[in-house]
């Protein structure tokens, strides 16, 4: 063309190009309107030589793939309207800047927006799986045309499902190459919503964990699986594993799509029944990627509900989850005790219709949250109160020793040897004397860290094992070995009662003997009086 050009375009702020009106504006609303919007501008303002050597300049901010997406845009224009050759991946930049450009029907017949609809209508059963995803993955699609080439993919994999194994995730293994091609339709969703989607077929899990959460949300939306509605476990699975890069997924979420897709993943557990389809470490694993990605507190409270009810068969190593919310210490107490809440409701429910299997059940959840006692007591952000809480949690019927909850208690005193003497007490308040062992009682009444009224009160609650009958000459010497172990507990005991009433006298007497005047202050403790000595 020998004309000069008369229109100059910046595109994103970062390109230039010089175009001719009479071309591009013969197929852009948008650039007609603007052109003539300047022209106006710039009569108004008695500017212009007003013949064809006026150059009208115009911008485009936010322009779709900037100044590539507008070079094919303008071959486009140039060519006289026929569509250069394409990719597939190049379809959504070329037709988010035909939506952008307002290249419509109305404009022109047979314009850019039109063709590119069309080439997808007509050509996409001939495109391969790899081909699908490349365009899905673009970050230039428009709704419309994502919705159509997600039906395709879902109906891809609900086409090669009987046919496609658990093979490697990978384009070589995609359904392009199982048998023959299958049918489906661009338009309708409905197609998208076969058997293949349930069952155990997950080649697909890492091809589809690529996508954008903008993609994923739109694809649950697309098949009828997204929200309260996914009653589908294979998608609910699929949710699952794409939500483990939760941290890296974030980056991506310009739309917030993913507390969304952890809702939906959460409503699948839970439809699908918990223990019916997930095991106890299955459903914690659920839990943890669904509360990472941002859930909502009910639905959490649905994954915790069914997580509670199976606490039974749950190890130590699922209730060492990290990061509480209330940021008080290495691990999530208080999901512990949520969780123990709601199997201690559970069981007392059960326990009606089967006493003996409820109070095995309850029993091991003693021994559980006993080890994880134990296990969290050296963390210097576990307050007391939580101790005690974790500690409280279950009834005293969970357990038939208490040894468990001293040993934790113990390290716990140990690692925070700033207790004072009250909370050291106040402590001691989750054991129930009766139920420790001779050797855990001995032990707890020479502990440092135990106050001696305690250890007095422990030791004179200790049960004594009841004495075999003297008759019996094959159990004498059993009979002197408990006689032997009661005599030294009663001599340990006498011990302990007199050295507390030795200490009672002397803190008495100091107490006659140490007259510190009201008024004054004693120097030495800056200005402090002197503590009491007990």
């Amino acid at each position: 063309m020998d004309e000069p050009c008369d229109l100059k375009v910046h595109v994103n702020g970062h390109h230039t190009l010089l175009l001719h009106q009479s071309v591009v504006c013969g197929f852009s609303g948008r650039l007609r309107a603007m052109a003539a919007r300047e022209k106006r501008t710039k009569t108004s303002r008695g500017g212009g030589g007003g013949g064809a050597e006026t150059l009208m300049s115009v911008e485009l901010a936010g322009f779709p793939g900037g100044g590539e997406g507008f070079e094919l845009v303008a071959r486009f224009c140039y060519n006289n309207g026929r569509l250069p050759p394409l990719r597939p991946a190049d379809l959504p930049l070329l037709h988010g800047a035909a939506a952008f450009l307002e290249m419509t029907e109305e404009v022109r017949a047979g314009n850019l927006l039109a063709q590119t609809e069309a080439f997808v209508d007509d050509g996409l059963c001939d495109w391969t799986w790899a081909d699908l995803l490349a365009a899905v993955k673009s970050r230039f699609i428009a709704d419309g045309l994502l919705e159509k080439l997600l039906s395709a993919l879902f109906s891809r994999i609900a086409a090669s499902g009987a046919e496609t194994p658990n093979c490697s995730s990978s384009s070589s293994s995609s359904p392009d190459t199982a048998g023959g091609r299958p049918s489906f339709s661009a338009r309708t969703p409905e197609s998208a919503k076969p058997s293949c989607l349930v069952g155990g077929r997950e080649w697909w899990f890492d091809d589809l964990a690529s996508l954008s959460p903008r993609a994923v949300e739109k694809a649950m939306r697309v098949i009828g699986c997204y929200g309260a509605d996914n009653k589908n476990l294979t998608l609910t699975r699929f949710l699952l594993h794409y939500l483990r890069r939760a941290a890296t997924l974030r980056k991506a979420d310009d739309k917030g799509c993913l507390a969304g897709l952890a809702d939906t993943a959460a409503h699948g557990v839970a439809l699908a029944g918990g223990g019916a389809a997930f095991s106890c470490r299955g459903l914690f694993w659920a839990l943890r990627v669904a509360s990472a990605a941002g859930m909502s507190r009910e639905c959490r409270r649905k994954l915790e509900s069914l997580v509670g009810q199976m606490l039974d068969q749950a190890t130590l190593d699922d209730l060492l989850v990290s990061g509480g919310e209330d940021g008080g210490g290495v691990y999530d107490v208080s999901l512990v005790m949520r969780l123990v809440r709601v199997f201690v409701s559970s069981a007392e429910e059960d326990a009606g219709s089967s006493p003996s299997s409820s109070s095995q059940r309850m029993r091991k959840v003693g021994r559980l949250v006993d080890k994880y006692l134990a296990e969290i007591s050296p963390d210097h952000g576990l307050g007391v109160s939580r101790f005690l809480a974790v500690a409280e949690s279950l009834p005293d019927s969970a357990r038939d020793c208490y040894d468990g909850v001293y040993r934790a208690l113990d390290i716990y005193l140990e690692s925070h040897s700033a207790l004072t003497l009250e909370e050291r007490g106040t402590l001691c308040r989750c054991l129930n004397y009766e139920k420790l062992t001779l050797e855990a009682c001995k032990d707890l009444s020479m502990n440092r860290h135990i106050p001696p009224r305690i250890a007095v009160q422990a030791l004179s609650s200790q049960r004594l094992p009841k004495l075999p009958n003297p008759l019996s000459p094959s159990r004498t010497s059993r009979r002197v070995v408990v006689d032997e172990e009661k005599e030294a507990l009663r001599v340990n005991l006498r011990r302990m009662q007199g050295r507390v009433v030795e200490l009672e006298t002397t803190c008495k007497e100091m107490r006659g003997k140490i007259k510190v005047p009201r008024t004054t202050t004693n120097k030495s403790f800056g200005g402090r009086g002197l503590p009491w000595m007990c």
